[in-house]
């Protein structure tokens, strides 16, 4: 797996992890050795955070998800609708799709009562750039444990 100069290969790593494996503790892995190494990137922080609370949602840790979820709302805010080949005015409306109906049962005290959780539902970064999105479609040929692991 080689570099690319305009993408580092965990941050396309971190988009297929997202999009094809849907495996968010893995995306928050590779995205948080990332983010460390570049001076805690605010954007990065944001897509982790995004990662992390669709793992919470589908293990149904619903107070984590919303947690998660609100910190990368207050994250990726700041940003332009376009960046890093990616769509973050899509990111951000999916964020508060999954979220506000999270939020509203929690608010109710739904979980008391036994009303049931809203159905966990994944959403997918939106890559604009054709470049990224080349580099994510090679990168996902590769199985997923030597992607992880290497190979022996």
């Amino acid at each position: 797996m080689g570099t690319d100069h305009a993408y580092d290969e965990r941050f396309v790593h971190f988009v297929v992890l997202f999009n094809v494996d849907e495996d968010y503790f893995e995306c928050h892995e590779v995205m948080e050795e990332l983010w460390l190494e570049e001076g805690r990137n605010v954007l990065y922080q944001g897509l982790l955070q995004a990662a992390v609370g669709l793992h919470h949602f589908r293990n149904d840790n619903f107070s984590g998800a919303v947690k998660l979820f609100t910190q990368a709302e207050n994250k990726l805010v700041h940003y332009p609708d376009e960046l890093m080949g990616l769509d973050l005015k899509q990111l951000r409306a999916d964020i508060g799709q999954s979220l506000a109906p999270l939020r509203a049962w929690q608010e109710r005290g739904a979980a008391s009562s036994g009303e049931a959780p809203p159905a966990f539902a994944p959403f997918r970064l939106v890559v604009l750039d054709v470049r990224l999105r080349e580099l994510a479609k090679a990168l996902a040929e590769i199985p997923f444990e030597i992607r992880l692991h290497g190979e022996d």
